[in-house]
């Protein structure tokens, strides 16, 4: 893929070539350091999605510390009981440049990781609607099984769910309060949205063959302590979509309106007769990113649900992002401060 001309100059740039040379020496010593401390070799798969005709396969490969053989952790880890402060799952290092084997429905594939060790691939295979599961083996490490929802030809309605401040309760925009909840504070105390899970869960009721996506800017080491969370509080079993923090091929910073985008236009575009319920709250870019989403693609979305922010959390959250006036726009906007008054209007547009 070119680069643009700016994002071509800034590649070339000196410093920022040695930025990457500094990063990559960086996580270099990591990975010796965390070796000699004993931590070992693990491929960690995510839920995926696809059509009968390719799979959208999810992993990283990390070097991670595991608990001691008959520990009070690893049982707790066996049982999906653990409590984990956020900043234990930062200790893991990314181990780039490793081949991963990807296995599902007869197909073989591999592939590379990337520079944050993450697979982020299609696999082109043929497969019947429903769940699959698609077996990772990378050097060194135990093989990992992901999950893989093949979404039936036909199919006219998806889900895709922004995760902080519209199901669960963060207040992620001030700086301070992002080291708190995603450093700090354990994952038990991270509270749910009112009413979305239930909403959520009606919506598959109502869509049983809906795939349902959980797209964030929150970094991929914190994808086990979403899944969990998400498992706990019992939302429907969705693929998350995250990014990672720090230096790209051609930027200094991800840039997490960009992710969002990107990946909305890549759903539009494997799925090109999907109607999408498009779901996220008004204290970060979520109108913003629906806005342009919809007046490129509208008659594929279904309708913007916003959860409405209260006074203190918009406070938190450094205020409203827009101030919710859609009325050019030819895609239902609903806003609602809990998943109850989202129900009630999707209700009145016959999605529920």
């Amino acid at each position: 893929m070119e680069l643009a001309p700016k994002e071509s100059s800034l590649a070339g740039n000196h410093v920022f070539r040695l930025a990457h040379k500094l990063s990559d020496a960086g996580n270099t010593l990591r990975m010796r350091l965390a070796r000699r401390w004993k931590f070992v070799p693990q491929t960690v798969a995510y839920q995926g999605y696809g059509s009968t005709e390719f799979v959208r396969i999810l992993a990283r490969v990390l070097l991670t510390s595991k608990p001691a053989p008959g520990s009070r952790a690893e049982h707790a880890a066996k049982n999906g009981n653990q409590n984990v402060r956020g900043w234990r799952a930062f200790t893991s290092v990314p181990i780039p440049n490793v081949t991963v084997e990807i296995e599902i429905g007869g197909v073989v594939a591999t592939i590379k990781t990337d520079r944050g060790g993450l697979v982020d691939t299609d696999v082109k295979v043929s497969l019947s609607p429903g769940w699959h599961t698609a077996v990772l083996r990378a050097e060194g490490t135990e093989p990992a099984e992901a999950s893989i929802f093949v979404v039936a030809p036909g199919t006219r309605f998806g889900i895709v769910s922004d995760i902080d401040d519209t199901v669960m309760v963060t207040a992620l925009p001030r700086p301070f309060l992002a080291l708190w909840n995603t450093f700090v504070l354990s994952e038990r105390a991270r509270m749910a949205t009112p009413g979305m899970a239930v909403l959520l869960d009606r919506l598959i009721v109502e869509h049983p063959d809906a795939p349902v996506v959980y797209l964030s800017t929150g970094p991929w080491n914190a994808a086990p302590t979403l899944a969990r969370f998400l498992t706990r509080n019992m939302y429907p079993s969705g693929t998350l979509l995250l990014t990672d923090w720090g230096l790209t091929q051609d930027r200094w910073f991800r840039s997490g309106q960009e992710h969002k985008l990107r990946n909305l236009e890549r759903l539009a575009a494997e799925f090109p007769d999907m109607r999408w319920l498009l779901v996220g709250d008004n204290g970060q870019h979520d109108e913003q990113i629906y806005s342009e989403f919809s007046r490129e693609h509208g008659p594929r979305v279904a309708a913007i649900a916003i959860r409405q922010l209260s006074v203190s959390e918009s406070v938190l959250a450094g205020g409203h992002s827009e101030n919710g006036d859609h009325t050019g726009s030819n895609v239902p906007w609903i806003y609602s401060p809990d998943g109850a008054g989202i129900a009630k209007g999707l209700k009145g547009l016959n999605i529920l």
